[in-house]
């Protein structure tokens, strides 16, 4: 896997989030064990719940019929990348689709990639 392959699809597409209120901006590349890549955006609303764009991601995986995911990176901030770790919501639906070793990488600059397991991020879940 080509790590600067994600970081590129992940900075394209978190052009397109949509952040009026918050103006925090996140992009994902969420790749396949079949070497497929499907990318994300967060979008806020005004009403009871925003999407993260890593679920944006999965659920464009899952609704094409992919099961098997190797790893997702996320970069956002509002302006400049800041470290930015997936929320707890995100974490609770990933461990419903990969298995403890899923790799999450947080990439907030030149050479600054965090990389960690979801069982890192997640412990002691009762689906992991």
């Amino acid at each position: 896997m080509d790590i600067n392959i994600l970081i590129e699809t992940a900075k394209k597409v978190r052009k397109n989030a949509y952040t009026p209120y918050s103006n925090y901006k996140v992009g994902c590349a969420l790749l396949t064990k079949n070497g497929k890549i499907f990318s994300g955006c967060n979008i806020e609303n005004d009403g009871i719940m925003s999407i993260c764009a890593e679920r944006v991601a999965f659920t464009k995986a899952i609704s094409e019929g992919e099961r098997e995911f190797e790893c997702i990176l996320v970069l956002g901030g509002k302006e400049d990348l800041q470290y930015t770790s997936p929320c707890g919501y995100c974490r609770q639906f990933m461990s419903e689709f990969c298995d403890k070793n899923f790799e999450i990488y947080m990439y907030y600059g030149e050479n600054e990639i965090v990389k960690k397991t979801l069982m890192e991020l997640l412990p002691d879940s009762f689906n992991l």
